[in-house]
């Protein structure tokens, strides 16, 4: 197993092909207690387009993600590349190329990052195997390490790993497993400029060849680093299209500035609160 590294970038559309990879929902439905968190979601998401999920908290973008991975159940279609996975088990999803992030980092703070790396590769090992130490490191390992930047810290445990990195570092624990399709549930919350600008280029060396959307509350971010946007609010697709075809939409406006401007369309304003998770945003 390799990790495809292409200098080819994301772009709008994505990169299509005879062998290109997609995520399509349709009609997607989730609710709880009779409140409707995702309402009729219809998504295409393409491999090569680098697409950010925005939106106002409760506007349904953390739980569209779990309904997508198994892990609140939905009702409509989600199919990767014409598998369904409505209705499959969380490790069927992930064993069929779907990977997620969570907004803190799920690493093993006493292992080093190699090691860590090598857990996630050996995901369909037995338990003794993974007992056992390797006597070479995997090319896929190397290959993460070299994308991910963490290549002079593989021997650094995990824990004392900078914010950023960790985050890194579970990003290539979903490249050595080989996943298609990468759905990063605020990758650059709490990070510094600094590491908010080296994620949105490992995001591009990755995103080429893959399906990868970035759910985010970080408005210069998405500016900086988006192919394509869509925006969520109250569990429904509200706008979709590019940064600029975003932000020019008066119902976007609305939703982020409590009006719709008139003239010259300002730029969204970030969204300094956090997603309530109780609430199942």
């Amino acid at each position: 197993m390799t990790i495809p590294t292409t200098s080819r970038e994301p772009v709008l559309g994505g990169n299509a092909g005879m062998s290109s990879e997609y995520l399509e929902v349709r009609d997607l439905r989730v609710s709880f207690d009779g409140f409707k968190a995702v309402d009729g979601v219809d998504l295409t998401l393409m491999q090569g387009d680098l697409r950010f999920l925005i939106g106002p908290n409760g506007a349904g973008k953390t739980t569209l993600v779990d309904a997508i991975t198994g892990l609140v159940p939905a009702t409509g279609s989600v199919t990767k590349s014409g598998v369904e996975l409505i209705g499959r088990k969380v490790h069927r999803i992930a064993r069929l190329g779907v990977g997620r992030t969570f907004q803190t980092a799920s690493v093993f703070e006493e292992l080093s990052v190699l090691q860590n790396l090598d857990i996630a590769a050996g995901a369909g090992r037995s338990a003794l195997t993974l007992l056992r130490r390797r006597k070479s490191v995997l090319p896929a390992i190397e290959e993460a390490l070299d994308v991910t930047g963490l290549g002079k810290l593989r021997d650094t445990p995990a824990g004392i790993l900078a914010h950023g990195q960790k985050q890194w570092l579970e990003i290539g624990m979903l490249l050595v497993q080989n996943c298609s399709v990468l759905l990063l549930d605020e990758p650059v919350a709490g990070m510094s400029h600094e590491e908010r600008e080296e994620t949105g280029n490992l995001l591009r060396r990755i995103g080429g060849e893959r399906t990868v959307v970035v759910v985010e509350h970080d408005m210069d971010f998405m500016r900086a680093f988006a192919t394509s946007v869509t925006v969520l609010h109250a569990g429904k697709v509200l706008s979709e299209g590019t940064v600029e075809q975003v932000q020019a939409d008066p119902r976007v406006q609305e939703v982020y500035l409590g009006t719709a401007a008139a003239g010259a369309a300002p730029e969204l304003q970030p969204d300094v609160s956090k997603e309530d998770s109780d609430a199942r945003a």
